[in-house]
């Protein structure tokens, strides 16, 4: 029997909670024993609200960490200011007290900040990928569904949850009884960790144009150095004007206005997501200076950059 209990951190997704604690207990149900037991606790041991405000109140106190076998940190919004030097440090020792730490949606964040994932893949809910990457160049963040790495595991989020816990499962007791698992669940099949956490570019823009999607592409990947727009046609094998042809007609737009749009929108996911100056988010985003930064900010979400930051963490 392996002991599962859940971190609770305030405004966690109760969708990935769901989805991790459920396959435990259909697991024990169709094996008729039980193969796992699950506490939740939460730091301070009071009832802790998740992000559409249901709450769920700790069965164990944080000093019982060591009767578990497996400490799982649930996160969800809010929480890239979550947490102090006491909380990291007790997070650390339970880390030792437990044969497996993981992490589901947001959670990875705060494992990072403990240093418990120095040189260690893992990963987190797609929104913070690139905030991760930037706070936490010493992780390797794949921003897959999930990851299993040495004791360390870690879950995107949502949905994904079912997946690895399926996986887990599948370890332990066979495929067999995963498999069960997920029919129960009307879960046609495990995915494996690799499948894209988003949806596909053409879906998302309900766009079919090879060489736009590709210019697309390219655009996210060189957001901290900008291409021209000459560069961008001849990267995606076309012309300036037929790149411009096909902005205008599929996203009403100019390339250098959506390429803005998208270096603003990382923008605010950085100012939002992590503790990196106005500085070094514009460094980030392709900004040559934090007044072209916030004069272009200001013109799309009607709030300065530090604005926004202190708004976001008010919340």
């Amino acid at each position: 029997m392996q002991r599962f209990g859940f971190l609770l951190i305030p405004g966690f997704s109760m969708l990935s909670l769901a989805a991790a604690v459920e396959p435990l207990r259909m697991a024990n149900a169709q094996a008729e024993e039980e193969l796992f037991q699950w506490d939740f606790l939460s730091w301070g041991n009071t009832s802790v609200n998740a992000s559409n405000n249901m709450v769920t109140a700790p069965t164990i106190d944080v000093d019982q960490v060591k009767m578990l076998d497996v400490l799982l940190v649930v996160a969800g919004i809010n929480v890239a200011t979550y947490g102090d030097d006491v909380f990291f440090a007790w997070l650390r020792q339970a880390s030792r007290q437990v044969d497996l730490l993981g992490s589901t949606s947001t959670g990875a964040l705060l494992l990072a900040k403990a240093k418990l994932l120095r040189h260690k893949t893992c990963t987190i809910h797609w929104e913070y990928v690139d905030s991760f990457r930037e706070q936490f160049p010493d992780v390797w963040m794949s921003g897959e569904l999930y990851e299993f790495d040495g004791s360390l595991f870690t879950c995107s989020g949502g949905s994904a949850g079912l997946d690895m816990m399926l996986q887990i499962i599948a370890d332990q007791h066979g495929y067999e009884l995963a498999l069960l698992v997920a029919e129960q669940y009307m879960h046609p099949h495990i995915r494996p960790p690799h499948q894209d956490q988003r949806m596909r570019l053409q879906s998302r823009l309900n766009i079919n144009n090879p060489r736009l999607i590709k210019a697309l592409d390219i655009m996210r990947q060189n957001l901290e150095a900008p291409l021209t727009c000459q560069e961008l046609a001849d990267a995606s094998n076309m012309s300036a004007r037929q790149m411009e042809r096909l902005f205008k007609q599929y996203l009403h737009q100019s390339p250098g206005q959506y390429y803005l749009h998208l270096r603003l929108e990382k923008t605010q996911q950085l100012l939002r997501q992590s503790s990196l100056s106005v500085l070094q988010v514009a460094t980030a985003c392709g900004f040559s200076s934090t007044s072209y930064l916030a004069r272009c900010y200001q013109k799309k979400y009607a709030c300065s950059p530090r604005q926004e930051r202190a708004r976001n963490s008010n919340r």
